[in-house]
């Protein structure tokens, strides 16, 4: 017949002039925008007598999509809403009511449950998404076929409170150390973060400074509701002078820190905090940039979930960090990367994604060990 078959990327700019008798997309949620399925489906097979067009997926996280379209029209097709008989729409989903941990729904979107799929594995998924919110979305795409948002609350603070074993800063001192801090673009008027940490017993202590402006503390106070002054008279923050967070008093604290402790290395936010650590790599430290993607940051915020859901993750009751781990969304992407979520975040978060970025430093120097990086040193994070 002199047919062949030909495997395409989501590049569209290369695309235009087939003449193809059937076209197969195959996870149509992943499509970054609708070039290519345009191009494929709307006159690519004209010259054919009857052209077919196969759209394979399970659900997505954008409802503006071109798959939420397609997904759309099937359920109007089967409620009737809608005619075409070109248009065969096959699904197999919960429904948005339905208990995500009733089995029962689970065979209603995987009808080869317990034949293709062993139900033990599902019941393993879903067991870990219940204590986990930041697989709960996963678990509802990915096996139940139904559409959910991008970012989501993240630790469960009965999780996070769990971990709030006391920790004892001079315990760090001798320790070898990796001391992240997010970029200063983040919030110039709000709270600014510091995280000290090791692992005592496979278990990861840690002990947070935070920073404050003077000017303006009162009016955030009565807008955001909260207790920043209340914080700052304890001791928990600490408040510079001016209406910004002065990042020259960060900077002298570091130094303090540096004499306290041995610090191998900074990480910071390649994007925000250039001058600040030009001046910490003057000052004689090893300064490292750090993304803020789904690349970089996947990995280590799986293992701050990890440690917190296992009790790993001591951080002494906090107010100030248990406030800001409150605050965080994670954002996920198709492959089930994620990611703190910032514009989603309700408000300040950089104690939590220093602590992220300080775990990252710690595994990728740790080499390869039998025991925990963490058995041998600490890290101390901003």
């Amino acid at each position: 017949t002199n047919s062949f078959y030909q495997v395409l990327s989501a590049e569209a700019y290369s695309k235009h002039g087939f003449n193809v008798s059937g076209v197969i997309f195959d996870e149509l949620h992943t499509q970054p925008n609708r070039a290519l399925f345009d191009v494929m489906t709307k006159g690519s097979g004209d010259a054919r007598t009857q052209p077919l067009y196969f759209l394979i997926t399970t659900a997505g996280t954008d409802t503006h999509s071109v798959c939420f379209e397609q997904h759309q029209k099937a359920k109007d097709l089967l409620a009737g809403k809608e005619v075409d008989p070109t248009f065969y729409p096959v699904v197999y989903g919960a429904d948005p009511e339905d208990d995500w941990l009733d089995e029962n729904v689970w065979r209603k979107a995987n009808p080869s449950l317990g034949v293709t799929v062993p139900i033990d594995k599902v019941r393993a998924t879903a067991h870990s998404a219940r204590i986990n919110p930041a697989e709960e979305n996963s678990f509802r795409q990915l096996r139940l076929n139904q559409w959910v948002k991008q970012s989501i609350r993240w630790t469960p603070m009965h999780i996070w409170n769990q971990n709030n074993q006391p920790v004892d800063l001079a315990d760090l001192e001798g320790r070898v150390l990796r001391r992240p801090r997010p970029g200063e673009h983040h919030g110039h008027h709000g709270v600014r973060a510091c995280v000290s940490t090791r692992r005592e017993h496979g278990c990861v202590q840690g002990v947070p400074w935070f920073w404050i402006p003077e000017e303006g503390m009162t009016a955030r106070v009565n807008r955001d509701r909260v207790p920043y002054d209340l914080w700052a008279k304890k001791g928990l923050i600490q408040v510079t002078d001016g209406n910004v967070v002065h990042y020259g008093a960060i900077e002298a604290a570091i130094e303090e820190l540096g004499e306290r402790f041995n610090i191998r290395q900074i990480a910071f936010d390649r994007w925000g905090a250039t001058q600040m650590s030009q001046n910490l790599e003057d000052a004689g430290f090893t300064v490292v940039p750090f993304g803020q993607g789904f690349k970089d940051m996947s990995p280590p915020s799986k293992e701050f979930m990890k440690l917190a859901l296992e009790g790993r993750l001591h951080h002494g009751g906090n107010e100030v960090l248990a406030w800001m781990v409150d605050n965080i969304h994670i954002r996920t992407d198709p492959a089930g990367n994620i990611k703190p979520d910032i514009a989603k975040s309700t408000e300040t978060i950089d104690g939590v994604v220093a602590t992220i970025m300080a775990l990252d430093r710690a595994n990728r120097n740790g080499g390869q060990h039998n025991e925990s990086v963490y058995d041998s040193r600490g890290m101390l994070v901003l």
